[in-house]
Parts: structure tokens; sequence; C-alpha cells
């Protein structure tokens, strides 16, 4: 895990190497710099888990140094390509997983990277075609981003590190759409600073001219699979696959652990690095820390969960108690080094993975993507509800599961009943059918798109377009801001494409969410755990926060002449008002709270970016 840049042709040394420090904290342990005659200038900063020697380091060259290498990321079936790489005649110097990409390049080709089981953005560069080939991760857990500045093509690992070849920033014309829909732009190549884009995820590319050539290497619908025909084996295959995937990602030659919330999907991570380490069957010796985000006296504490489940497997914790006036004065700063808008503080997450670090783990093994790829959401819940609709028992289930994955708090989180929410959903499916409307997404023409069920059309948007991607990139920040890496097994590709080749019935039903894992994964958990219905999302207590520990400064801040003039916020006077009344205890609903610091944010952003960049908005 590391950050990435290059300019091509090459660029000024010492501008380079002040952009190529904007990512420090993305590699911390060392860099590199290549500067090939005037073509192209690579850049790479390295937090160190593979291979922590020299022989790792980057910028990689080739023997021949015909190709040089920048890479961020793991390819965790690194060890099964070198040795089909050794038997087709390479040898290797290092136990990197850089050198056996680079060399899976030169005998594969493009195609290598539909031999990766990871995460990546990387560039090659071959001296002898002058041609530069980027690719990105299937899902985008690896962030990439790149601009035309005055005749050079520049890219990087974050919009920081491009800052400094530009004349100015502006804010992109498409920045109130962005802020105004949080979830929908991660997904396309919309940035908020005008002149960047995204590298999309699923995407190879190549310069030709200074222009880049981008091609769609990977898409789920191509790569579904015939599932077992019975649900039992289902489960069966689930587990193995998921036990598989930990145990790659267990692959280390640092420390790891796990960001344990108490939840279903983290628990299940850290159950089943358990159990591969007690079958003597897992690549890590040092894996037994947990760490565990705790909000004593609000709705979002899941603290005693994630007890039961590290108490079950026998090995300590770490508990931090998120304590927002600690941090609360570095706020702009994580803006700054966070570059995007959300709609919660950033400052729970990063405190998580600032404990992570200072304890002495730089790996962690978390359960992102679960609950977009299995149903863990209740919009998810009631997408089901069309799939069920002419069995009434299929139906009453589904309900009732929704109404139990609320939060247990009554006053900061609202409840509908069962035929008020059967009537409204059914009502707004049947209009959308009868105006021929199809489920949002970019793949809804494709042939396996039409023979996927209503709620795998819909969980697939959510993975792929925009929950589930804003999401990666928001864990990255977080992460990365401390320098830790997260991998993820839920979203290891084998799981992701027999996940959508599942019925709905497998993912939802008798009672419950994400219903494989459960029977997967129970017998290694806590019952307690297992068979928890209600959700908690990790999140900030923002009610909680509003009117207590940080009334006054939201009071401040939006009587302040600075917010009250800002050209990124609508409407400031309204916002005041809106966040007058939770600060004042008018109003207690945590949705209008959290929609607050999402109108809030653009602010805060525009202090952090533009302002700490002395440009003009």
């Amino acid at each position: 895990m590391c950050g990435i840049l290059g300019t091509v042709p090459a660029s000024d040394q010492g501008l380079f190497k002040m952009a190529l420090d904007t990512l420090t904290h993305r590699g911390p342990d060392s860099y590199g710099i290549e500067h090939i005659s005037e073509e192209v200038s690579l850049g790479h900063r390295r937090l160190s888990i593979l291979d922590v020697s020299e022989n790792g380091h980057q910028p990689m060259l080739h023997e021949s140094k015909r190709y040089a290498i920048i890479f961020n990321g793991e390819i965790y079936n690194f060890l099964e390509i070198q040795q089909e790489l050794e038997l087709l005649g390479h040898r290797f110097k290092s136990s990197s997983d850089t050198e056996v990409l680079l060399k899976a390049y030169i005998e594969w080709g493009e195609d290598c990277v539909l031999k990766f089981n990871g995460m990546w953005a990387f560039a090659i560069w071959d001296t002898e075609t002058k041609r530069l080939f980027m690719s990105r991760d299937r899902y985008g857990k690896k962030p990439l981003f790149y601009a035309q500045v005055n005749g050079k093509f520049v890219f990087a690992s974050e919009m920081k590190a491009i800052f400094p070849f530009m004349d100015r920033l502006e804010v992109s014309e498409d920045f109130h759409w962005m802020k105004e829909h949080i979830f929908f732009y991660e997904a396309t190549e919309k940035c908020l600073i005008k002149g960047i884009k995204r590298f999309p995820a699923g995407h190879s590319g190549h310069l030709d001219n200074g222009q880049l050539n981008l091609y769609r290497y990977w898409n789920t619908l191509d790569h579904l699979v015939e599932v077992p025909k019975t649900y039992q084996e289902q489960v069966e295959h689930f587990r193995e696959l998921f036990m598989d995937s930990c145990k790659l990602r267990m692959r280390s030659d640092v420390t790891i652990g796990t960001a344990l919330s108490g939840g279903l999907d983290s628990s299940a991570t850290i159950a089943a690095m358990a159990n591969l380490a007690k079958n003597n069957n897992s690549y890590s010796d040092d894996w037994q820390h947990a760490f565990v985000a705790s909000f004593p006296g609000t709705p979002l504490d899941e603290s005693h969960y994630a007890k039961m489940v590290t108490d079950h497997l026998g090995i300590g914790a770490t508990f931090v108690d998120i304590d927002p006036l600690k941090h609360w004065d570095n706020l702009e700063h994580y803006f700054y080094l966070f570059e995007d808008l959300y709609i919660t503080s950033p400052l729970p997450m990063i405190m998580l993975y600032q404990a992570v670090k200072q304890n002495g783990t730089t790996v962690t093994l978390d359960g992102h993507g679960a609950d977009e790829l299995l149903s863990g959401y209740q919009q998810g819940t009631l997408e089901s509800l069309w799939d069920a609709r002419f069995s009434p028992r299929h139906t009453h289930d589904i309900l009732n599961i929704y109404q139990g994955s609320i939060n247990e708090d009554k006053v900061q989180y609202d409840r509908t009943g069962n035929w008020k929410l059967y009537s409204n959903y059914m009502a707004k499916k049947f209009g959308k059918k009868v105006l021929g409307r199809k489920m949002p997404s970019r793949d809804n023409n494709h042939p396996n798109f039409k023979k996927l069920d209503n709620l795998t059309q819909y969980l697939y948007a959510m993975f792929h377009e925009n929950i589930l991607p804003t999401l990666l990139r928001n864990y990255d920040r977080y992460a990365m801001i401390n320098s830790v890496e997260i991998r993820m097994p839920f979203m290891d590709h084998r799981i992701v494409s027999f996940v959508n080749s599942l019925p709905y019935s497998s993912k939802i039903g008798d009672g419950y969410t994400k219903r494989i894992v459960r029977d997967a994964l129970d017998p290694f958990l806590p019952k307690e755990v297992t068979w928890r219905k209600s959700k908690i999302g990790f999140s900030s207590p923002i009610v909680d926060w509003m009117q207590n520990d940080l009334s006054d400064w939201f009071m401040d801040v939006t009587h302040s002449r600075n917010f009250l003039q800002s050209e990124l916020v609508s409407d400031p006077v309204s916002l005041q008002n809106r966040i007058s009344a939770i600060v004042k205890g008018k109003n207690h609903n945590f949705t209008e709270a959290q929609k607050c610091w999402t109108d809030l944010s653009p602010y805060i952003w525009e202090k952090a970016i533009l302002k700490k960049n002395l440009v003009k908005v």
C-alpha cells in the first residue's frame, strides 16, 4: 500500500518531489523517484508490507531496463502467480508482489490483470514503445486520479499530488450536483476540482500521444457462475470461499489486525481469521489485534457486542473512546487529507485507524462490502418485497426483518408500520413498472443484468455504482491518513461473482438479512452476534455531539460571516436555522442532523482545500 505519482513528459525534479511529498502519509517508510530521460517521471511513497527490504523498493525497474513500474495495492495471490511465471522461465530477486506484477505484465500483457486477486492502481512505462499502461482494480479499492495540465499528463493516488502542477484550483462545474448526490459521483470521472478526473474501477488504459485511452476489462455480469442447487450447499461453498479469501489476505510481513465494530461483517472476518489460525491454516501468526470504536452513552455504541466476539475468540481488544474534543481542532486538516465530501464527520474513523497504527498494526482485515453485496441496509430489504410479492409468508418475513434492523433508539430514529411500508413501496414499484423504468444502473441493458432478480439488481448497482464505491474511497482515506492498509475479504472477486449469482432468498429470509453469511459463520461466532437483528452503522453520533460537546462550535461556525457568505453552501441561513434547532434540542432526528452535516461540509471543504491553497472559488 503506497502513494504513486507520475507525469508524461518528465517534470522538474524539485516540483515533482514537492508533489510526491503530499502523499507521505500513504507511504512514510521510504520514497523513490525515477526521471527517465525527458519522457516520464515516476514517483512512489512506500508503506512496507510485503518484502520490507530494499528489494521491494519502487519505482521498480525490470532487469532489462525496458520496463518501470509504480504500484499501489496488494496482489494477494502473488505467490501462486510467481510459481506459474517461474515455470515459464522468469527469475525473481525479491519476495515482493510488485516484481510478480511487473513480470506478469511482461509475460501476459494487459490481460495479466485478470489473473490478479487483489487491489491495485499501477502504471508501467515501456522505454522502447514510449507507452504508459495503467490499471485500477475491479471494484476501485485503490484510488487513481489524472489530469492534463499545460500539455503534461499527470496521475496520482490523491488529487492533492496533482495540485502543484496546476496554475490554480477551481471547483468543478459539477460541484453543486456532487454535493447533492454524495453517493453518486465516486463511480464517475467527476471530481470536486475542475480539470481532474477519476480513473474508473475495472478499467485499464494506455497513454498514446498524450491521450489516455480507457477500456473496461471487468464486468461482474460477464463472470456470473453456476451456483449449487440447495441452500445448504450454497452455504458450504460460501464458507469455503470466505475462508480462502481471509487466508490469502493474511499474507503479510507486518502485523495485521481488525477494525471490529461488533456487527456481523467485521465479527465474521476476525472469526474466520481465528479459525484459520486454530487449524494451522493461516499465513500470519501475528493477527490477534482487534480495535473497537466506542461511543459511550450514545445509540451508536456497539462495543459490548465487540467484546462478546473477542471474549468468544479468546483475544484481546483495544477500545477507542471517540471523544470529538480531542481531535476537533484538526478537522480542517483532516478534510484536506480526505479531499472529498461525505454525510458524516471523518473523525471517528480517523481516530480508530490512528489507534491501529499507534498500537503497532499496519494492516487490517475489515468487513467492508458485505452490506452492499448481501443486503445489509434497510432499502435493500424493501427491494426484496418485489421478489416476494406472490408469497404472503415471505412478504411478512421481509417486513419483520426491516423492522428488526432499525436502531433501537426511538428518539433519534423513526419507524413506519408494516402496512404503510408495504403499500408505499409497492405503489412506487408498480408505477415504475407501468412507466417502463428499469433499475437504475449503467449495465441495465446487459443480458445478464436482466436475468437477476429485483434485489440483486438493486444490490448490483449499490455495490458497483453508488454506496460501496463511496465507502471504498472513504476507508482508503481514513486508513491511509494513518498509514494503515485495509484488506476486504468480502470483496474477493470470486465471492462477488458467486453472490451476484445467488437468488434473493439466499441473501434475505428466515428472519434475517445477510442470511448466507450468518449460516456460514455461525459455528465460529457467539450466537448473540450471529443472530442479532438490529444494525448500527459506523458513523458519528451527530445528534449527541451537536447537543453537547460541539454545540458551541456548530453555533459559532454557522453564525460566522465567512459561512454566511460561502458560495458553496446552499441557503446558509436556512442551514443555520436547521442546525440551531438540533443544537437547542427542538429536533432530535438523526437523519436530519446527518443531512445538516452533509450540507455544512462544503464550507469546511472550502476552507481546507481552496483556502489552504489560496485559490479562487
